[in-house]
């Protein structure tokens, strides 16, 4: 039905030959995909979305190869899957989508099978699969409508741009969803009103030409548009990761603070209160020599030896407080 790849301009040049890149990579060769169905016991479609997803986990690597070939090859022709389930829509996909526009003017190409859209209703399917991949993407588009040597391309194109004609193919039609295709059309006007179309026949060669041309005007609208609005979306990026960093070091330098207000307070000394808790431990551990030999020579006393010559003068003076007080007393009964 229809089929999608995206364009990465190299050197960012105008018009061109296409050069076919010598070792072009293969998603086949670096992940086995009925060896995925098999581990993780998968449909079809199952295995093709965690395919996807493997090899997305290792694009940097495909991201390096086309910073070495920037030199060697114009453009770089990424053939993604046409189910928009798979790719568009998927996370893997994003990944890939924005991986390559914001490292190189990228464009994407919609190629269509014309010969099978000359029914009304599966040309509306068409038009919105581009539809929305175009809103997904957020990146130049372009319709390629292939197969032109079997059928010219011009119905599809009368249909984009009068609306009645394509009402009239649709009159012709008497289902349920010729009814919801007539109400999609009118929606489809704005889409189509910018949207970039060429006819082309990849098996005679018509149309590369003004393929190129509408290329190289999707490339200085991304120059124009889109390069502007990524920069600003990795800046805006960036600025959030930077505000989230300060304000985690914020949070630790308060837990910080908090436990050094404890460990002033049950110091209760001032040279304390003016140490950092490392300090406040580390102190403990780096006695002078002297200071060392009084610690070892306090440990050694005996602690009720101690005890007892503070008890001797508290009790002698308890008993000279007694002996006043009787002496007072036989005084007054005097």
């Amino acid at each position: 039905m229809g089929r999608y790849a995206l364009l990465a301009d190299g050197d960012q040049l105008g018009v061109g030959k296409l050069l076919i890149c010598l070792s072009p990579l293969d998603i086949r060769d670096t992940v086995k995909y009925k060896e995925v169905m098999k581990q993780y016991g998968l449909g079809p479609n199952g295995g093709i979305v965690t395919s996807l997803n493997l090899f997305a986990t290792r694009f940097d690597q495909v991201m390096k190869f086309i910073e070495k070939r920037q030199n060697a090859s114009k453009y770089v022709i990424i053939d993604t899957p046409g189910q928009i389930e798979v790719f568009t829509w998927s996370a893997s996909g994003t990944i890939i989508t924005e991986a390559l526009a914001s490292s190189f003017p990228s464009v994407v190409v919609y190629v269509m099978d014309t010969s099978r859209s000359t029914n009304p209703i599966t040309f509306m399917s068409n038009m919105l699969y581009a539809c929305s991949i175009l809103y997904k993407t957020k990146l130049p588009f372009i319709v390629l409508m292939n197969k032109t040597d079997i059928i010219d391309h011009s119905f599809a194109v009368e249909w984009m741009q009068d609306f009645e004609t394509f009402q009239d193919a649709l009159n012709q039609e008497t289902s349920y969803v010729s009814n919801l295709t007539r109400s999609m059309s009118l929606v489809l006007d704005e889409f189509y009103s910018s949207l970039k179309v060429v006819g082309v026949s990849a098996v005679l060669g018509t149309g590369l030409d003004e393929f190129f041309i509408q290329l190289s005007k999707a490339v200085d609208e991304y120059e124009r548009e889109y390069r502007p609005e990524y920069e600003r979306l990795r800046k805006t990026l960036e600025e959030a990761q930077e505000k989230q960093k300060r304000e985690q070091l914020e949070h630790l330098w308060k837990d910080m603070g908090s436990v050094c207000v404890q460990g002033s307070t049950l110091a209760g000394t001032d040279d304390a209160s003016a140490m950092g808790p490392s300090e406040l431990i580390l102190t403990r551990g780096t006695l002078s020599e002297d200071e060392e030999e009084r610690e070892s020579d306090t440990d050694d006393i005996d602690h009720e030896v101690t005890e007892e010559s503070r008890e001797e003068p508290a009790f002698r003076n308890f008993m000279q407080d007694m002996r006043m007080k009787c002496q007072r007393k036989s005084n007054l009964n005097e």
